[in-house]
């Protein structure tokens, strides 16, 4: 099974290793662009994902737009049967829905709960003693869809 993987920060990198010591094809890794930083932003900083995605040896692709036509043929042509997404931005419906098995996203929250951005900053500003992480496939409302795998964590 061809898998593309779709993360940014170091919350996602987990994920994507696991995927690769479990002997999953992974076919390539989308994540945000190289931003500028450092003393007067003259460096170019890469994102967790990036990095380790580039240790494994793996495609990197990092597309300003998600819907540009060149992304989209580069992203088509890998031919993956599933796409995980982990702490990414919101795909449009022709990315999300271009796999066969379809694309699945990891969430750090108990959904419905805390749907959106900054899950985890919410339940702690929430005082819960309670929160986890859902898997769910992709619709067309943000952080909606059919769940896969639910674990709470105190």
């Amino acid at each position: 099974m061809k898998i593309v993987f779709m993360g940014t920060p170091e919350f996602a990198v987990p994920s994507l290793d696991i995927l690769l010591k479990n002997g999953y094809d992974v076919v390539g890794v989308v994540t945000a662009t190289d931003k500028p930083g450092g003393r007067g932003g003259k460096r170019l900083i890469q994102s967790a994902v990036k990095k380790y995605a580039l240790e494994k040896g793996l495609k990197v692709l990092q597309p300003p737009k998600l819907k540009a036509p060149e992304f989209l043929e580069e992203l088509s042509a890998l031919k993956a049967d599933l796409q995980v997404v982990v702490a990414f931005r919101m795909l449009p419906e022709v990315v999300w829905n271009m796999p066969p098995l379809g694309t699945f996203n990891l969430h750090a929250s108990l959904l419905p709960k805390y749907r959106g951005a900054a899950p985890i900053n919410w339940a702690i500003i929430k005082g819960e003693k309670e929160t986890g992480l859902t898997t769910f496939f992709i619709k067309h409302e943000i952080d909606t869809g059919d769940l896969l795998f639910q674990e709470k964590l105190s």
